[in-house]
């Protein structure tokens, strides 16, 4: 009897491990990917892993076999650059609040592009000179210092909805006296709350879409904005003074009004992102981050305790992005704060012509933003920002040389669309260069610290052009693009698409491209050397054989 019995049993097991080892090599690589990965925090795809997992409990044997087959070490690289990012339309709060933060940057390109439209009106209703004049550029920048200090102290807390009430307020406090008109030494002084207002949004804003899927496209999106308000803002000033014969004054009633409203948007927008959201945000980023890049070492501690600004700055890149937005940022809004001057004194154009110069350019750097954001990240960012840098210092010369009002007002236009894509790519960088835990203070340093550009830069124009006359905008602009355009070859990755972040997995160093761009000079110098000496040796003995 024993012998008739033995056969059923015997029967299914052959039948399941046939089974099995029929469909083994459809789930091997998912099977494999939550096997290496905690099943909590996948990095595939959910649904087709999820289902095969039953299959790795079943025959555990030939997973384990197949396992030296696959390249582990280089799986999870993708995860972390890309997939494992949130998007901006993930839920309707996501959706919402980059609504708000395209209108809070149209609003903040409005405010200064519009300042530099209106000098010429500022200088004759308070009777003052170019210096003078130009203090309502020099004293934001004291309130972006105050950002760069404070932007991550205010994040952690009170999180985003502490920027998103505070920037809005500090703003409106700095454009209701300027739409009273007060005394001219108020109105630097109430400047400096503008600066702070603007500095701690742009850097919170632009680190937390710096973070997410696509960030390339996401932030030309949102600088687009700026452009765009920045573009209608010199605009609407200018209409309102020339075609309305209203007072300068006059524009500000309609910037108050629209930044109440974006007081009151933003704070119930972010009225959940409180600080313990924020510093659960980046525990769990630096956990990941350990967990799939394999820099548990360079995070370690991280996530327990907050990346102080002070140790962000102990870091080269931090400081080379943050050089680089303020050379940017001041050509920007020196360009942006003098054309009209410039158009009116050294071009002669009527004072609603040099008004439309204006708006082409901020149109120009609105449209490269949106644009050129969808290629620079294809081709890469190290090689797409050289180029784009040496167009800009091309049309620079043009703008500066060619003595036509309509010639300058097309190189103008073309000379902010290369610009516009500079600022969202330097922000893509220090993110794929530093590690998660360092984003929201680097990031929100180098933004802040930038922003200063703006104020320091059109000071030193207002400043210079006092003695030297406005033409010193020119060459100014042009020292400024060479030396950001230097600025961007220290930064390590290459000029090859994924350099940036080959560069944070290699863990190298500022500086590193050039010192390997001097060593191949030094190697092919050498080489034309020996090779004029082996010519010389050859002729010298072909005189002495003759």
């Amino acid at each position: 009897m024993a012998p008739s019995t033995l056969p059923p049993p015997s029967d299914p097991e052959k039948k399941d491990h046939h089974q099995v080892h029929n469909i083994q090599p459809a789930p091997t690589v998912s099977n494999i990917t939550n096997h290496d990965h905690n099943p909590e925090k996948p990095f595939a795809i959910p649904i087709e892993g999820e289902p095969k997992s039953k299959t790795t409990t079943a025959h555990p044997c030939s997973e384990q076999e197949s396992e030296p087959e696959l390249e582990q070490p280089n799986r999870p690289q993708q995860p972390d650059h890309d997939q494992n990012k949130t998007t901006w339309n993930a839920s309707r709060t996501s959706i919402s609040r980059f609504l708000l933060i395209c209108y809070s940057f149209i609003l903040m390109g409005m405010s200064d592009g519009a300042i530099g439209a209106l000098i010429p009106y500022l200088e004759t209703y308070y009777s003052i000179s170019y210096t003078i004049v130009s203090l309502v550029f020099l004293s934001p920048f004291i309130g972006y210092l105050l950002a760069a200090l404070f932007n991550n102290l205010i994040h952690h807390h009170f999180g985003q909805r502490g920027v998103a009430i505070l920037g809005p307020i500090c703003r409106l406090i700095g454009f209701i006296p300027m739409a009273c008109h007060l005394p001219y030494p108020a109105l630097p002084v109430v400047m400096l709350f503008t600066g702070f207002g603007n500095g701690i949004e742009d850097s919170a804003w632009n680190a937390w879409v710096g973070n997410m899927r696509n960030a390339n496209e996401l932030l030309g999106i949102i600088h687009g904005c700026y452009g765009l308000g920045a573009t209608i803002g010199p605009l609407i000033a200018t209409s309102m003074v020339t075609k309305g014969g209203l007072e300068w004054f006059t524009f500000y009633y309609v910037i108050v009004g629209l930044n109440g409203s974006e007081l009151v948007l933003m704070t119930a927008a972010f009225w959940t992102a409180t600080k313990e959201v924020y510093r659960a945000g980046i525990a769990e980023s630096e956990s990941e981050s350990e967990d799939v890049a394999g820099t548990g070492g360079e995070n370690e501690g991280g996530v327990n305790k907050r990346t102080t600004t002070r140790t962000v700055m102990r870091d080269l890149i931090p400081w080379i992005v943050a050089m680089f937005l303020l050379g940017y940022v001041g050509a920007e809004v020196s360009l942006g704060g003098w054309i009209v001057t410039f158009m009116l004194k050294v071009r002669q154009a009527e004072p609603f012509d040099a008004g439309l110069t204006v708006t082409f350019f901020w149109l120009g750097l609105t449209v490269g933003r949106v644009v050129l954001g969808f290629i620079t990240g294809r081709i890469g960012e190290k090689v797409a920002i050289s180029v784009y840098l040496l167009l800009c210092i091309a049309l620079q010369l043009l703008y500066w040389l060619v003595p036509s009002f309509v010639a300058s007002a097309i190189f103008v236009s073309f000379l902010g669309f290369f610009l516009g894509p500079l600022f969202p790519a330097a922000i893509v960088a220090a993110t794929k260069l530093l590690p998660p835990g360092y984003h929201v203070s680097a990031i929100g340093f180098a933004a802040a610290f930038g922003g200063g550009g703006a104020a320091i830069f059109p000071f030193a124009v207002g400043a210079i052009a006092q003695k030297k006359g406005v033409t010193v905008l020119q060459p100014i602009v042009l020292a400024i693009l060479v030396f950001i355009l230097l600025m961007w070859w220290l930064l390590p990755g290459g000029l090859k698409p994924g350099g940036l972040e080959r560069a944070r997995e290699n863990k190298e160093k500022v500086g590193d491209e050039v010192r390997k761009g001097f060593r191949w000079l030094k190697g092919k110098a050498g080489s034309p050397n020996s090779r004029l000496s082996f010519v010389h040796t050859e002729s010298t003995a072909r005189v002495n054989r003759v």
